[in-house]
């Protein structure tokens, strides 16, 4: 069966070796997966929420990066004592975190 999901958060996990380019694996971006998890699960929050592993978001030298759909709101420099601030004004709340949002990017 289809689940369909209120919030689906991705989270890059994306690991590089041999290269000098950065990646959001190498800086914890699996610590932040079981953070997200951890403590969604001890909200019991009443929507349908999913936290997943991604490959890169494209933003490597501002990770590590989440995005949080349905929105298409993307986080960078993410730590995990950002968790719980994402959670309670994003998830809980619907406001975005203003000083982890990604204002602007060029490549």
């Amino acid at each position: 069966m289809f689940m369909i999901f209120d919030i689906h958060i991705f989270i890059c996990t994306n690991q590089r070796s041999g290269i000098e380019k950065l990646s959001c694996g190498e800086a914890h971006g699996l610590e932040l997966v079981t953070e997200f998890k951890k403590q969604l699960k001890d909200l019991n929050i009443n929507l349908k929420i999913r936290v997943n592993r991604s490959g890169c978001l494209g933003i490597c030298n501002l990770g590590p990066t989440i995005v949080i759909y349905p929105e298409g709101t993307y986080y960078v420099d993410v730590k995990k004592e950002d968790v719980n601030e994402i959670i309670s004004s994003h998830i809980v709340n619907r406001i975005p975190l203003e000083r982890l949002l990604l204002k602007e990017w060029k490549k």
